[in-house]
């Protein structure tokens, strides 16, 4: 049975993608808010993630598509308008683009935040805004004690990172969203904005078409399906969190719920220590899951990588009674149910398609 949130009007910038197109899932059968999605359409698979989510949608008029892009301050501007809640998941994501062209990481990650929160603010409405941000504010975390083992790195004197760890942004990447997330909280005190920004560990799950730059859980998995090898940057043994995008949807059910307390505040949020996986053990319980050998070559460490990367959410779980539910494993799982169900997509070269502004247009049927 459906909820009723009869005022509920939600714009999700980056709602094709992988994060996005979940989180629209998740509303359109869940609750009657209407569904604005606002798109450019460069990531890979998001053409399908659409066609699904309009067969949710159905003839209900709740969903609208906006092919549209961020750097474009005035479509922004008009699309904001009517939001009561908006979520900002419009990014450059990867650390190793943002070295080839830390121009278009700039004007997309910190110049399209600004666009999104501008106009919010003009618009007077005061429409609870949701940025994620990354782990990779904190930069390579070098000053970190480390210990070794034969399959992983750990900390030393620490069990994982919180809210006080301090800013060291390392890379364009980091810049750009270190930048953001610091406009999104400021636009909170200077502007009273209700915001709220996450910073994120590894996020996977369905919907997700992970690559070599991102989503990495899901692309060991893909690869070993595929039969093609994997490149590990470094010697294999790094260790992140891992949270499964259903608990991540959850969590941003819970900051809207709790918005008296989490209005202008910075959550660290990811699977963490009860979720933690090497590049090595991922591909051991991939093998195991799937039956199939992930063949791996290793290569130089990547500049302003972290060794080890794990969450303390206890903020967050202090502020909204969330926790995250799923096990590595089950996430694992979750990705290889989508691949089952989808491998048309994953067989098309169509998908697959440059970064570039397209012409900006509304899908013909889709508005509301």
């Amino acid at each position: 049975m459906k909820k009723s949130d009869r005022f509920r009007s939600v714009l999700i910038f980056g709602g094709a993608g992988f994060i996005g197109s979940n989180w629209a899932n998740r509303l359109l059968e869940t609750t009657d808010a209407k569904v604005h999605i606002y798109d450019n359409l460069s990531r890979k698979g998001v053409r399908h993630n659409l066609d699904l989510l309009q067969k949710t949608a159905g003839k209900s008029g709740r969903l609208q598509i906006t092919i549209g892009d961020v750097r474009d301050s005035a479509m922004v501007e008009k699309v904001v308008r009517s939001a009561t809640e908006i979520y900002n998941f419009a990014a450059q994501v990867a650390v190793t683009t943002s070295l080839l062209d830390p121009r278009l990481d700039f004007d997309v990650n910190i110049g399209g935040t600004f666009n999104i929160l501008e106009a919010a603010r003009k618009g007077g409405r005061r429409p609870f805004l949701l940025f994620t941000s990354t782990n990779k504010v904190y930069g390579d975390m070098n000053r970190c004690r480390l210990a070794e083992t034969p399959k992983r790195y750990q900390y030393r004197d620490i069990a994982c990172i919180s809210e006080s760890q301090p800013l060291d942004f390392h890379s364009p990447y980091g810049c750009s969203k270190g930048a953001a997330d610091q406009y999104v909280r400021d636009y909170a005190r200077m502007f009273d904005l209700p915001t709220v920004v996450l910073r994120m560990s590894c996020i996977a799950g369905a919907r997700q078409f992970g690559n070599e730059d991102q989503g990495w859980v899901a692309h060991f998995l893909y690869s070993a399906l595929r039969g093609e090898p994997v490149l590990i940057y470094g010697d294999g043994r790094q260790v992140r969190d891992i949270l499964c995008v259903n608990d991540l949807l959850k969590a941003f059910e819970a900051a809207l719920a709790a918005r008296p307390v989490t209005e202008g505040q910075i959550y660290n949020i990811g699977g963490g220590p009860e979720n933690t996986v090497s590049l090595l053990e991922l591909i051991e319980q991939v093998e195991e899951l799937t039956g199939h050998k992930v063949s791996y070559q290793m290569d130089e460490r990547r500049p302003g990588d972290q060794f080890i990367y794990v969450t303390d959410f206890s903020k967050l779980r202090r502020d909204t009674g969330w926790e995250p539910r799923y096990s590595v494993r089950e996430t694992l799982k979750e990705i290889y149910s989508w691949w089952r169900n989808h491998r048309e997509v994953f067989a098309a070269p169509a998908v697959l398609r440059p970064f570039r502004t397209p012409e900006l247009q509304e899908v013909p049927g889709t508005a509301a």
